[in-house]
């Protein structure tokens, strides 16, 4: 139950209508309350005549409340097809997957609620003024916060122009899709020693345990789960973790001992969804990243400058992970195993990375030179010898797909001198690379 719990704030916190249908509801409010306050007298009258607020008959305050409404809800239109139009854009250069850091955009959100809000606003007070024929009623506060929230509108429509243009510039959404890279890090790493997981003769006499359900596992109550099963005295191992694909009648876990209600405790500490997402899933949010340079990669596209930009940032990634320990997904109760969720190693992290874009740019000097340089910043700051390990295979694996694709000799010399520096950098540090770099001001075959 908490995770489908975890799971219905996560998909509310993603979804666009929230805040605009938010303002809208608080924009009936405010005038509801603003209205009956008007009628109350007790609004001194030095106040209502003073120039701070709307001193106009009934006639004037339709105008005005009509105006307000009219405009408002037109450009209310416009910031939605522009809007659309920037989703159109980003899905056809970015991918598709990227639309949600477009739909989850708080400013985006906030700009179509200020609208839709004053105009919920303006045409509560609209029916609530009275001319002389029906027994004048003019609710001179609340037509003078309409204007103020009027011009709230401009300010804010100036606004999303503004950040529009910006959020629509592949270099932001790189920086903001790295952005979500390092708070995953940050979230789904550690820095306490994690227990090892038992060896799978361990779990030679499990039963498995199959699910009919289908979709990719959003959520998972791993405390409640561990505790369930520290409970009923059995050990778990989940054959899924957050981001897999669940397939129905397929094994999802493994039970040891046996137990009758195994199937619903997993089954209410997991929450499906139709797609991946980035809440307990540190590799989907490398994912985002490595997509936008694969496109930029692709031949209708062809623009390696992008697919350096996220090498870039990827290595800084790799950089954030070097004091950090990646989870074990051991769960421990009183020292026996509780619970076993399969988790990211450095490898799979480091694979995920680096392996598509160096299989989409096979040719492009540019970008495997990039690829080994950022390689080379790594291994700068990384001392552990099981990830130098990792990051010297991607290197090699680099080397062999220029040897094999870069026809022009100029560029394949370009790739191994830069292979070397990193040979350089892993046997004598950074000292070792004085003198063997090229200058600053050499070009960079492409």
């Amino acid at each position: 139950m908490t995770a489908r719990f975890r799971k219905l704030l996560s998909d509310l916190g993603e979804t666009f209508w929230l805040l605009p249908g938010a303002m809208v509801v608080a924009g009936i409010i405010l005038a509801l309350g603003l209205v009956s306050l008007d009628r109350s007298g007790t609004i001194p009258k030095w106040l209502i005549e003073s120039p701070w607020l709307y001193s106009g008959g009934g006639t004037g305050a339709r105008t005005l409340l009509g105006a307000v409404a009219s405009s408002t809800i037109g450009v209310a239109g416009t910031v939605f097809s522009i809007t659309i139009a920037a989703l159109s854009l980003a899905a056809g250069q970015m991918g598709p997957r990227l639309l949600r850091n477009f739909t989850r955009d708080r400013g985006n959100q906030v700009t179509l609620g200020a609208f839709l809000g004053t105009f919920s606003y303006a045409l509560m007070v609209l029916r609530s003024v009275r001319t002389q024929e029906e027994g004048t009623f003019v609710p001179h506060l609340s037509l003078s916060i309409g204007i103020l929230l009027a011009f709230v509108c401009v300010g804010t429509l100036v606004f999303f122009v503004g950040h529009m243009a910006g959020r629509i510039n592949v270099d932001t959404v790189i920086d903001l899709v790295s952005q979500d890279v390092r708070v995953a890090i940050a979230r789904l790493t550690t820095t306490d020693a994690q227990a090892l997981p038992p060896s799978g003769a361990f779990w030679r006499q499990a039963l498995p345990i199959t699910d009919t359900r289908r979709g990719y596992l959003q959520q998972l109550d791993d405390t409640g789960l561990a505790a369930w099963a520290a409970k009923n005295k059995v050990s778990i191992r989940l054959l899924v973790r957050p981001g897999d694909y669940v397939f129905p009648g397929a094994p999802i876990a493994l039970v040891l001992p046996s137990a009758a209600d195994a199937g619903l405790a997993i089954r209410d500490a997991t929450a499906l969804g139709p797609q991946r997402v980035s809440a307990a899933d540190l590799e989907f949010a490398v994912r985002q990243l490595v997509e936008v340079a694969v496109r930029a990669l692709s031949p209708g596209i062809n623009d390696p400058h992008t697919a350096i930009s996220v090498l870039d940032r990827l290595g800084s990634a790799l950089c954030d992970v070097v004091p950090r320990i990646l989870p074990s997904g051991v769960t421990l109760h009183d020292g026996d195993v509780a619970l076993v969720v399969p988790s990211i190693d450095y490898d799979g992290l480091v694979d995920a990375m680096f392996h598509m874009i160096r299989q989409n740019a096979a040719g492009s000097a540019a970008v495997l030179i990039r690829m080994l340089d950022v390689l080379t910043s790594v291994l700068s700051c990384e001392f552990e010898a099981e990830r130098r390990d990792t990051l010297q295979r991607h290197a090699d694996l680099v080397l062999g797909d220029a040897s094999r694709d870069v026809t022009t000799p100029a560029d394949l010399t370009d790739v191994k001198a830069r292979h070397m520096n990193f040979q350089i950098m892993r046997s004598t540090g950074p000292l070792g690379l004085i003198g063997a770099l090229p200058p600053a001001s050499a070009p960079v075959s492409e």
